[in-house]
């Protein structure tokens, strides 16, 4: 089994020191957040360089998914900058960045003029095509975008693009191709809660019993968690709760919990206000989705 390396620390001499140094701290320059990686459904990287081209070693390179080459894309969440890494079937493994300039969008068009992705400037695009051990210092080069749809969270449903690079400002080129093609971006996870206006106030333990529904459009676990507050005969009574309950589709989910007063003091028949937290992490997209009510409850003895 070929060992595939974390970190892109590649290069040559002294440029392959500056190289790794950049590269350590490298990702954190990109605009935007970046998204999860998503398995390229469909897709294909395809270059070849000029006779002296450090990177391609003026030889063609073919990847796809229908060869068995696993490729995989993440995007930034707005939009600026697009990476692909390829892991070949027989071992090779590549690293391709496009990033448009700042406050703009990867969109149809070309971009000229572009430096080494991450680290362009604010007017520059960015690109980056390194890989097999193999990365530029500094590169020159440009890019055209033929084809860019993107979802929620930086969902990448298609991106197509040629690319130009030359390493350290040398005359030989690599030039290339990509193409990606996913399914339709998933819909982003709906989340509700939902408080009943009746609790009970313990007898025995003091304790408030509160309950309410959660509605979801994905089949997802979800948290409630919150806090009972109520003031009673000029006495100021807090008690936080929190319970778990598997959401599906279709219908509200019932969920029940008891919030343990703080103090001395427990909790009594009457009006309470209820906060109600509930949140959940999208299966899809990998962030965490929630929603919040505060309702007034009247409890009774219980």
């Amino acid at each position: 089994m070929a060992l595939r390396p974390n970190a892109r620390a590649f290069g040559r001499g002294a440029a392959g020191l500056g190289l790794a140094l950049a590269l350590a701290a490298g990702t954190a320059l990109f605009t935007g957040t970046a998204a999860h990686a998503q398995t390229v459904t469909t897709g294909s990287v395809d270059f070849t360089g000029d006779p002296g081209d450090y990177i391609s070693l003026g030889q063609p390179h073919s990847y796809s998914t229908a060869a068995q080459d696993q490729l995989n894309v993440t995007a930034s969440e707005d939009h600026r900058s697009l990476n692909v890494s390829v892991w070949g079937a027989h071992g090779n493994w590549w690293y391709l960045d496009f990033k448009a300039p700042e406050n703009s969008t990867l969109a149809v068009g070309t971009y000229t003029g572009a430096t080494r992705a991450p680290f362009s400037g604010p007017t520059e695009p960015g690109l980056d095509i390194t890989g097999d051990g193999r990365g530029c210092n500094t590169l020159t080069g440009s890019f055209t975008v033929t084809n860019a749809v993107f979802g929620p969270h930086g969902y990448v449903q298609a991106f197509d693009a040629s690319y130009e690079q030359h390493c350290e400002g040398m005359a030989p080129a690599l030039r290339g191709e990509i193409h990606i093609a996913n399914p339709p971006a998933p819909a982003e996870l709906g989340l509700g809660v939902g408080v009943a206006v009746t609790g009970t106030a313990g007898t025995l333990d003091g304790k408030a019993t509160v309950q309410g529904t959660v509605t979801c459009n994905k089949a997802v676990p979800v948290s409630v968690s919150g806090q009972v507050t109520q003031v009673a005969h000029k006495t100021l009574i807090r008690g936080a709760y929190s319970t778990s309950v598997n959401c599906t589709p279709g219908a509200p989910v019932a969920w029940t919990a008891q919030a343990d007063p703080t103090g001395t003091t427990p909790f009594q028949k009457g009006d309470v206000a209820v906060v109600a937290n509930a949140g959940a992490v999208d299966p899809d997209y990998q962030v965490t989705v929630s929603d919040t009510k505060t309702v007034t409850v009247s409890l009774r003895k219980g």
